[in-house]
């Protein structure tokens, strides 16, 4: 399972041209489920992002997890995390997990953070503001 996290300011998520999903600042995170993981691999990455310290503290070193910064997460499936393009110029995705395997695993892991969430499957439009920039790759 690979997460992209970003620090934001603030992230929304469109689809159709509708606002249905938005946090006024905290972590986004870009959640690839691959063909192989599992419940295990999903829990893992929900205690790893939930003790993920990329908040700043009083003294300026990013010292505090999310729930200490009292920030906001917005999760969104981004089956490209797992794109390879190594050989030719279109990425490959037979790493990405099949919407059946990677769907139900992208919920159990936005119900284990409490994540507002995209929707599955569709074509959005995420807005952000990169706060910092901090962008962290977290695999697991």
């Amino acid at each position: 399972m690979r997460a992209l996290v970003q620090r934001v300011a603030r992230a929304a998520v469109d689809v159709d041209g509708e606002r249905v999903a938005e946090i006024a600042g905290g972590m986004l995170v870009l959640l690839g489920v691959h063909r192989e993981d599992g419940v295990a691999a999903a829990d893992r990455v929900v205690r790893k992002l939930l003790a993920l310290r990329i908040f700043e503290d009083a003294g300026g070193r990013m010292n505090l997890s999310v729930a200490d910064a009292g920030g906001e997460i917005l999760c969104v499936s981004q089956f490209t995390l797992y794109g390879d393009a190594r050989r030719g110029n279109r990425p490959s995705f037979v790493e990405a997990a099949p919407p059946e395997v990677a769907e139900p695993l992208y919920e159990r892991v936005c119900a284990g953070l409490a994540a507002s969430r995209g929707r599955f499957g569709a074509r959005m439009q995420i807005e952000l503001v990169n706060d910092g920039p901090v962008t962290v790759l977290v695999e697991v």
